[in-house]
């Protein structure tokens, strides 16, 4: 399955969580790209928008195959027999770098973290390839006491859907290839970066909405 854009995807996936639609549920994007998708299911099931920042760690010879990932609150998750043969002090370092950018990126956002504890928690992003960064989210949203963890991507692996499973509640997806292809981009006519302004504007667009309404 191809999809056009992320916007596209977004629609498409708010179309396979309309249960969850008018109900007490928090859409958590993951930046950037997840916001995209999260503020176009927010707008279908009339659910607040907030993010959850997780940052990849990447090898130091591959820096876009992640080998750890580290959320806001220093949790990590790691692929371990990947990291077991790299530098521990090198990734002590990686590892403090991503999470100051994390709280970069959480100050840029200006947004406050709307609490989970006994509602749903619908975690999105544009798709999941180790499902590190994933996982690393879900840890952290289920440190909030949510009543149900949803996670809701486009794409994804079926081992890492596997992983999901074993922590979330359910997994929502839209295609889930027998033979991966092993970037996300692959599954999107166009997929270029987000930038930082863009995610301020669909943020403080759902914001206003919100206070709004």
């Amino acid at each position: 399955m191809m999809f056009k854009n992320r916007q596209e995807a977004g629609k498409l996936l708010a179309d396979k969580l309309l249960n969850y639609k008018d109900t007490e549920s928090i859409i958590y994007a993951l930046p950037r790209g997840g916001v995209v998708l999260g503020a176009e299911i927010a707008d279908k099931l009339n659910l607040p928008l907030d993010i959850i920042i997780t940052r990849k760690i990447g090898h130091p010879l591959n820096p876009e195959y992640a080998v750890c990932a580290i959320s806001e609150n220093g949790n990590v998750v790691c692929n371990e027999e990947e990291a077991e043969k790299i530098d521990e002090n090198w990734l002590s370092r990686q590892s403090e770098d991503e999470l100051k950018e994390a709280g970069r990126r959480r100050l840029l956002y200006k947004t406050k973290r709307l609490s989970t504890e006994g509602k749903i928690a619908i975690l999105v992003d544009d798709g999941i390839a180790t499902g590190l960064t994933m996982l690393a989210a879900i840890n952290e949203i289920r440190e909030q006491k949510p009543m149900r963890i949803v996670v809701a991507v486009p794409v994804m692996p079926r081992d890492a859907e596997s992983k999901i499973l074993n922590v979330a509640d359910e997994s929502v997806s839209l295609e889930i290839p027998e033979y991966f292809a092993g970037a996300i981009g692959s599954y999107y006519e166009e997929f270029g970066q987000v930038s930082d302004e863009e995610v301020i504007i669909l943020l403080n667009k759902k914001y206003e909405e919100r206070n709004h309404s």
